[in-house]
C-alpha cells in the first residue's frame, strides 16, 4: 500500500461535487477537537485499511483528532480468528475452550498497552471484539463488521453476541447483515478513494511499464481477478470459467493478491494454486509485487473484463474499483456484490457454482466492443455516485454525531 498524506477534501470537489465537500466540511466543525480511536487487526492489505488510510488522514485534516490502534495478536491469535472469519461466513468450526481463552487473552494483554481515554471508539471486526471488557466505559463504542454475517456457526455467535451487546451500536454493510440483537445497528457501505495511487487516473505508458515489469503480455485480452489469495474468492473457480472462456476467445488470466498478517490462510492457499497452475503461461499468478497499487490500477484498466467469483463476500471493493475504471465486472450474486453490480448495466451476476454462466457472460463482453464499452460506462458513473470516500465520510460523521452531540 503507497501512503499518502497530502490529499485534502477540496482535492474531491471535481468527483464527488462541491455540494457534499461543503456538507462534509459543516458536520466536521461540529466535531471539530473530539477524540476518536479505531482499533483494527492489520494496517494494509485489505479494504478494511484501505479506507482507514484515507478516512483518518482527512478526518484529521478538518480537525477532528483520530488515531487508529493495531491489535498485537501471535500467529496462533490469527490462525483462532482466521477460523472465527470462516465460522461467521457459514463454516463449520471446533469451538473449543482453548480457542476460546487464546482469543480473551490476547485481548486483555491488548489493553495494557492501549490505553482509551477518547470521546468514541471504533473497533473493527471480530479480532479486536473483547477489547470493551478491559475498559471503564465512558464513551459510545461502536463495533463496525465488515464480514459476511447472513448465515453464521450459530455456537459462535452466541459467544460473539455477549460482546457485542455491550456496545453501542453495530455497523454492517447491508441489510441481510443485521442479526437479532439488543443495541441498535445501521448499514454503511464501504467505499473507494478515487485519488489513491490504486485508483488515480495514470497514463497508458505507465500501465505498460508496470504490466510488462510482471510478465503481463498486452497482445491478448486480459481476464483478472484482484483479491486475497483467500478460499472465499475461489481462485480454482476462476481459473474453471477461464478454461471455458479461453476454448472461445484467446486471451490470458491473471491472478493477482496479497498475503496479509492476520489471514495465515492466503500462504496455503496462494502455494495450492501456484502449484497446479503456476507453470502455465497462459496464467500469471502474482503475489505482493512491488508497486502493487500502481500494478492494480494498471490490470484493473487493461482487463476486458474483471471477475470476482467469490463463494462469500462481505463486499468486495475491488468490485467498485474496476468499475470506476470503466471495466465491466463478472461476479457472484453474493454478499455486498449486488450493491455495486447492476445484473446487465455494469457487470453481469450468476450464483457462485455457475461455472457456465460466468463463462458464458466473459465470452460475452470479450466478443462485443459495444456493450464492453456500455457496461464500463456505466459502471464508472454508478460507482461515481453512490461508492466514493466523501460519502463514506458523510456515513462516518452521521455517526459521530447521533453518538457525540
Amino acid at each position: 500500500m503507497t501512503i499518502q498524506s497530502d490529499r485534502d477534501l477540496k482535492d474531491y470537489e471535481k468527483i464527488a461535487g462541491q455540494e457534499i465537500v461543503e456538507n462534509i466540511r459543516k458536520k466536521s466543525k461540529k466535531l471539530s477537537g473530539k477524540h476518536m480511536v479505531c482499533v483494527s487487526s492489520t494496517h494494509e492489505g485489505g479494504g478494511v485499511a484501505e479506507m482507514l488510510n484515507s478516512l483518518i488522514v482527512l478526518f484529521n485534516k478538518m480537525g477532528i483528532r483520530f488515531g487508529w490502534r493495531i491489535l498485537h495478536g501471535t500467529p496462533d491469535f490469527f490462525t483462532v480468528t482466521k477460523k472465527f472469519h470462516n465460522a461467521l461466513q457459514g463454516e463449520d468450526i471446533h469451538f473449543s475452550d482453548k480457542k476460546k481463552k487464546l482469543y480473551y487473552e490476547t485481548n486483555k494483554r491488548y489493553a495494557l498497552f492501549n490505553h482509551i481515554d477518547h470521546d468514541l471508539v471504533v473497533v473493527h471486526d471480530p479480532q479486536p471484539l473483547p477489547l470493551i471488557n478491559f475498559y471503564e466505559k465512558k464513551q459510545p463504542w461502536v463495533f463496525r463488521c465488515h464480514v459476511d454475517l447472513s448465515n453464521p456457526d450459530q455456537d459462535l455467535w452466541s459467544y460473539l453476541k455477549k460482546y457485542i451487546e455491550k456496545y453501542d451500536e453495530m455497523i454492517v454493510s447491508t441489510e441481510e447483515y443485521k442479526k437479532n440483537l439488543k443495541i441498535s445497528q445501521s448499514i454503511i457501505h464501504p467505499a473507494i478513494d478515487p485519488l489513491t495511487v490504486k485508483n488515480n487516473e495514470i497514463s497508458k505508458d505507465v500501465m505498460e511499464e508496470y504490466l510488462g515489469k510482471n510478465g503481463i503480455s498486452l497482445k491478448k485480452p486480459i481476464i483478472s481477478q484482484i483479491s486475497r489469495y483467500d478460499k472465499w474468492k475461489d481462485p480454482e473457480g476462476v481459473i474453471k470459467v477461464f478454461e471455458k472462456v479461453k476454448k472461445e476467445v484467446d486471451c490470458q488470466l491473471v491472478l493477482l493478491g496479497n498475503m496479509v498478517t492476520d489471514d495465515p490462510e492466503s500462504v496455503k492457499i496462494y502455494s495450492k494454486t501456484i502449484k497446479k497452475y503456476g507453470d502455465r503461461e497462459d496464467i500469471k499468478i502474482l503475489v505482493n509485487v512491488s508497486a502493487n497499487d500502481l500494478v492494480v490500477n494498471a490490470l484493473q484498466r487493461k482487463s476486458s473484463v474483471v471477475i470476482q467469483k467469490s463463494i462469500r463476500e462481505g463486499f468486495g471493493l475491488t468490485i467498485s474499483e474496476a468499475l470506476y475504471k470503466g471495466t465491466p465486472v463478472v461476479a457472484s450474486d453474493v454478499g455486498g456484490i449486488p450493491l455495486q453490480v447492476k445484473d446487465g448495466e455494469s457487470g453481469f451476476l450468476h450464483f457462485p457454482d455457475d461455472i457456465d454462466g460466468f463463462a458464458n457472460s466473459v465470452i460475452k463482453i470479450l466478443k462485443d466492443d459495444s456493450l464492453r464499452e456500455r457496461l464500463g460506462e456505466n459502471g464508472r458513473e454508478y460507482v461515481k455516485k453512490n461508492f466514493l470516500i466523501t460519502r463514506l465520510m458523510m456515513d462516518w460523521l452521521n455517526v459521530f454525531e447521533k453518538r457525540l452531540l
